[in-house]
C-alpha cells in the first residue's frame, strides 16, 4: 500500500457519517413503479464511495495507486419503505468494528429522517495481484481507531446481525 494517504483526513468523524444526498434515477424503478431491489446497492455502494474518497482516503485513488482495496465478504440489506423516482435520500453510515485488514459497517438510507433501507457489511482488504487478505496501512488503521471511537457513543443498531427466516409463532 502507498505509505502516505490519498484524500480524507485524521478526523475526528461526525457520529453518524452523512454522505451526500443523491436521488432516485429514472432507470432505477422497476414495474412495481417504485426503487429495483438491485439499486439499493448501487446507492449504498455509491455513498461508500464517497465516504472513502472524502473521510477516510481508501478510496479509487488508493487502489488504483496502491493496487489493494476492500472487498465485501458478506452483506446484508433490509427494505423498510419503498423509494420512488426522483425521491431525494441520504446515507447514514456508522463503523460498527475493524481489525488490521476487515471493517464491519452500516448504512441506512434515509427520506426525511425516515430510515428506508438498512446495509450491514463486513469487508476485507485483498492485495489485487496475489488476491489475498492483507494488511491495512498504519495510517488507515489509525483513521478506522478515530472513527470507531468516534462512533462508540451511537450504540448496535437494533437489526445489526438480524437472521432471516421465516418466523413461526
Amino acid at each position: 500500500m502507498t505509505p502516505e494517504p490519498i484524500g480524507g483526513h485524521d478526523g475526528p468523524y461526525a457520529a453518524p457519517i452523512l454522505v451526500a444526498e443523491q436521488s432516485v434515477l429514472p432507470e432505477w424503478i422497476d414495474y412495481n413503479g417504485h426503487m429495483n431491489v438491485g439499486y439499493y446497492g448501487l446507492a449504498f455502494d455509491r455513498a461508500i464511495d464517497q465516504l472513502f474518497d472524502h473521510q477516510l482516503g481508501n478510496g479509487e485513488a488508493l487502489v488504483r495507486a496502491a493496487g489493494q482495496g476492500l472487498f465485501v465478504l458478506q452483506s446484508s440489506i433490509q427494505f423498510l419503505r419503498e423509494l420512488k423516482q426522483g425521491q431525494a435520500f441520504t446515507v447514514r453510515f456508522q463503523l460498527i468494528d475493524h481489525d488490521h485488514k476487515r471493517i464491519h459497517f452500516w448504512a441506512e438510507i434515509q427520506v426525511a429522517g425516515q430510515t428506508c433501507a438498512t446495509q450491514e457489511v463486513l469487508a476485507m482488504n485483498v492485495d489485487h495481484i496475489s488476491k489475498r487478505s492483507t494488511p491495512f496501512p498504519n495510517w488507515l488503521q489509525a483513521r478506522l481507531a478515530q472513527m470507531q471511537g468516534d462512533h462508540a457513543g451511537l450504540g448496535r443498531p437494533d437489526q445489526l446481525g438480524a437472521r432471516i427466516g421465516i418466523r413461526r409463532v
